[in-house]
């Protein structure tokens, strides 16, 4: 069917047209009648304007009801002979039309139950001596475009017999080139047979729609974590810092918690905030001089026994900070004795981006999985003041300007600060990281000398980024139940 020369033939003794009521008549989709009108509006033939028509859907239940008649009406027809067993209401009807017609009847007092020798009987009420079906009445006038009462309307959709949703239409009105018939359409590509003939010279080429939208690339997104943790690892480079290698998951308890003199007996290295491994459920022994160095300073320092046997259980990393002891130690070792008994040691700056785990309850803002971000520097006698001028850096460079520190208590550094940035969106104080001086407990085991000072921070990579996206629930950024058109359609991240 030429749906174009339809809306031409029509325009010509009409002042418009509606595409939807057009679409009706033909007995054609809607989009067909649409794309034949953009196509003839392209050309000047039409001229469109945008309305909305309300109009009434049906369900498949809806329509078979208009069709056939509603379960209840069908029930009571079917009770016209005498009373029936359940059983054959059932076997006549259909089980799912059968609960329906029985529910709707006996609310609307039309049949009877009776039990009799454990069947069930179902017989119509005396008192209901005629009954129109008001479901298929309602159905009906709905269709035709009739006057259907609120209450009624509600009772369709509770049923959800039929919705009442909105259509966007076109209605169509002659252009400055309308004309009964349409001519040639103009050409849409210049052909190799048209340059060979010389037609190109005289052809009607298709104007170009620069206001058209393109054909949508057909390539895969970047996640807006993954984007903001490139933000975040080039921050870190122009500083100056090293990228440490965090592929291992798995740490065992020694680096995880040992190393950093966090003590065996530590809330934190219970199962309920550690997940721990089952095979391999230990790994082997490090250096043998340096673990009996780590379980010396433990049983100096918390005055108790240390376990080899706890220190060597497996676990999924509570922190990246695992890595960065494990750096530390190797920067200490790589660092040769000098005749007065000190190391020739070199400041360094490291940090990494990678995923910890935690057994924590999930909720809005919280995950057992998320992405930790980490910096240290080493060097001889750093301070506090080195530290606070370093995040200031760091933080100004992610567009946090205005930070606060609170003091703060963590097993491995000492003093300990909290750091909260001013969010100018929710104009309130968050608390964007933690930060630290790692423990002389700590870096004495590894063979630093005693004026080298380590200062350290950290943060998650997810709440900057729900704060840059306007994500409220963590779930929406990270994990399966993601939206893939959120991550189709997010900004590139700029700081």
């Amino acid at each position: 069917m030429d749906i174009e020369a339809k809306i031409l033939e029509l325009l010509a003794s009409a002042e418009s047209v509606s595409t939807l009521e057009l679409a009706s008549s033909l007995g054609v989709d809607h989009q067909d009648v649409v794309g034949a009108s953009k196509s003839l509006e392209a050309d000047g033939y039409v001229v469109s304007s945008v309305t909305s028509v309300s109009q009434w859907k049906f369900s498949a239940e809806g329509l078979d009801i208009r069709q056939n008649g509603s379960p209840e009406f069908l029930l009571w027809a079917l009770l016209a002979s005498g009373s029936k067993q359940q059983d054959e209401v059932v076997t006549a009807l259909g089980k799912e039309a059968a609960t329906v017609a029985m529910s709707n009847g006996m609310k609307q007092k039309l049949f009877k139950l009776t039990k009799e020798e454990g069947n069930t009987i179902l017989t119509r009420d005396p008192k209901v001596t005629t009954l129109e079906d008001s479901t298929r009445r309602l159905l009906d006038a709905a269709a035709k475009g009739g006057h259907v009462d609120p209450k009624d309307a509600d009772a369709l959709k509770k049923r959800k017999l039929a919705s009442f949703d909105s259509v966007k239409t076109f209605v169509l009105v002659k252009g400055p080139s309308y004309a009964p018939t349409r001519g040639s359409k103009a050409a849409t590509d210049l052909t190799r047979e048209m340059l060979a003939d010389g037609s190109w010279q005289t052809n009607t080429f298709k104007k170009y729609n620069f206001n058209a939208t393109g054909r949508e690339p057909l390539a895969g997104q970047q996640h807006p974590l993954l984007k903001v943790r490139q933000e975040f690892r080039e921050m870190f480079l122009e500083l100056g810092f090293q990228e440490m290698h965090t592929q291992q998951w798995v740490e065992s308890s020694f680096w995880n918690f040992d190393t950093l003199f966090v003590p065996q007996k530590h809330p934190a290295r219970d199962a309920q905030d550690t997940f721990f491994i089952s095979k391999p459920d230990q790994s082997p022994t490090p250096d043998a001089d340096y673990l009996k160095r780590v379980k010396d300073i433990h049983e100096e320092g918390y005055l108790c026994d240390w376990s080899a046997n706890e220190s060597a259980r497996n676990v999924l990393r509570t922190h990246t900070t695992a890595v960065s002891s494990w750096v530390l130690n190797q920067l200490a070792q790589s660092s040769p004795l000098r005749p007065d008994g000190r190391r020739d040691f070199r400041p360094a700056r490291y940090f990494s981006i990678d995923r910890v785990f935690r057994n924590e309850e999930m909720d809005k803002t919280h995950l057992c999985e998320f992405h930790q971000v980490e910096g240290f520097v080493v060097d001889r006698n750093l301070s506090l003041a080195n530290m606070m001028h370093l995040l200031n850096q760091f933080f100004r460079r992610i567009g946090i300007e205005q930070l606060r520190f609170k003091p703060a208590f963590n097993p491995y550094t000492e003093p300990s600060m909290e750091i909260f940035g001013f969010h100018t969106g929710l104009k309130k104080w968050m608390e964007v990281g933690n930060s630290g001086v790692f423990r002389p407990e700590m870096l004495k085991p590894m063979g630093f000398d005693e004026d080298v000072t380590a200062i350290a921070w950290g943060l998650s990579l997810e709440r900057p980024t729900m704060i840059k996206y306007g994500i409220k629930n963590i779930h929406e950024l990270f994990g399966h139940k993601v939206d893939l058109r959120f991550i189709k359609k997010s900004k590139i991240a700029r700081y």
